[in-house]
């Protein structure tokens, strides 16, 4: 594949893109399984999951891909269109969560599961980074926010954030972990992901608002890149 030069500099090898893609996935997948055994408190999809799980005898990451693949339905009435990224998401992250736990054995000492929770979170961030600067479609979950945003009219970040409380809410309620990694989580992941959207930029690609971050940005318009 030829590279050309242009005024936003050479052209973006598609390999690089994919390899960003599933590289961010897995890792997004083994950061999932990794807060899960740091047993501290879950981001809020996973609460949900996780609470799921409990009442269905699935594993977490079955059912993290299962209502994946049901949130991808609720694209429908709201016009989104999944890429490869997005029906990638649905397919991966589960799995690779399910293999890390089968991995990883549960742990108990808190010396070691706090700095365990510290490296899952700043994994998320980075994972985050690579899969998004990609550029091949939003996740399931930020689609659903991207499309509410779209059709309601309401900022992206007040979707994102009353999202995220229903469904801790409603994991809590099932049983779903919540607790200083959830909160750690909310806190760190929007400077994290800033920061590795900057890192993992690939030349070329034109910047946009990207939903990820947009909590932690002054406005919509201050965030860096779509998922």
């Amino acid at each position: 594949m030829s590279v050309t030069q242009g005024s936003t500099g050479p052209r973006p090898r598609l390999p690089r893109r994919l390899v960003q893609l599933y590289l961010g996935l897995v890792l997004y997948g083994v950061s999932m399984g990794l807060m899960v055994r740091a047993g501290l408190g879950l981001e809020p999809w996973s609460v949900l999951n996780q609470g799921i799980a409990r009442h269905t005898g699935l594993s977490i990451g079955m059912v993290t891909n299962v209502i994946g693949a049901l949130i991808l339905l609720l694209w429908i009435p709201l016009r989104q269109r999944p890429g490869l990224g997005t029906v990638s998401n649905v397919v991966i992250l589960g799995f690779v969560m399910d293999g890390t736990l089968a991995l990883v054995p549960p742990l108990h000492a808190l010396a070691v599961r706090i700095p365990l929770l510290a490296f899952a979170v700043l994994l998320n961030g980075a994972a985050t980074g690579l899969y998004i600067t990609a550029r091949f479609g939003p996740g399931p979950r930020d689609g659903l926010m991207t499309g509410l945003h779209l059709r309601t009219g309401r900022p992206v970040r007040l979707v994102r954030t009353c999202l995220e409380i229903a469904v801790v809410v409603a994991g809590f309620a099932l049983g779903g972990s919540v607790g200083a990694g959830t909160v750690v989580y909310a806190l760190a992941i929007g400077p994290l992901a800033q920061f590795f959207l900057r890192r993992f930029a690939i030349p070329g690609l034109p910047e946009r608002p990207s939903p990820v971050v947009a909590r932690s940005a002054p406005a919509p318009e201050g965030a860096i890149l779509p998922e």
